[in-house]
């Protein structure tokens, strides 16, 4: 909201703040898990759950 001579309130500056602070927050999450996909080892897990094949396949 703003007061009367055109300036933000104190509580609307803090609101930007927090949404401010959260959205690099945020940022900096998705680059550190797109790191960590790029550096990560291929998957060397077998292909399918083991208990879905059958006894024969093993």
């Amino acid at each position: 909201m703003k007061d009367k001579k055109g300036t933000a309130t104190s509580s609307e500056e803090a609101r930007k703040a927090r949404s401010a602070e959260a959205l690099r927050a945020n940022l900096l999450k998705r680059k550190a898990q797109t790191r960590a996909r790029r550096a990560g080892e291929a998957d060397s897990r077998p292909q399918g759950i083991e208990a879905s094949r059958p006894a024969s396949e093993s």
